[in-house]
């Protein structure tokens, strides 16, 4: 008579469900961007994964690269990062998301930024309007 034990399946299952279950909230970070909503053409997907630069409503700089993604960075150490990774990665895409109610002129400046760290082009991200 033959059986198939099934414990050892359960065990190792239940571990990765614990597994999942602590490490999927962590997953979750970013920072909080209202961004504006108006119609606008998705742009042509790529290979890279682009550079997400954010401006919040306080008009503190965020960059999805690098660590603690979570906390603002400073112009220069802006400037830096996104110029290492131009350098890294030549054509990378980089797109600004600028809070709905930052100041125009905080998101100019983060754009002149971005050009002074050799970036050609710049992607804005929207989402789109509720119906």
């Amino acid at each position: 008579m033959s059986e198939i034990n099934v414990v050892p399946y359960i065990d190792v299952m239940l571990v990765l469900l614990v597994i999942f279950m602590i490490t999927a909230p962590l997953l979750s970070q970013g920072v909080k961007v209202e961004l504006p909503q108006v119609p606008s053409e998705p742009l042509p997907q790529t290979d890279k994964e682009p550079v997400i630069v954010n401006v919040d409503a306080a008009g503190n700089f965020f960059i999805n690269y690098g660590e603690n993604q979570d906390d603002p960075v400073s112009p220069h150490e802006l400037v830096n990062r996104v110029n290492a990774l131009q350098k890294y990665q030549p054509g990378i895409p980089v797109l600004v998301g600028g809070d709905k109610d930052v100041p125009y002129g905080r998101v100019v400046e983060l754009m002149a930024l971005l050009q002074g760290a050799g970036v050609a082009s710049v992607g804005m991200i929207t989402e789109p309007p509720e119906q």
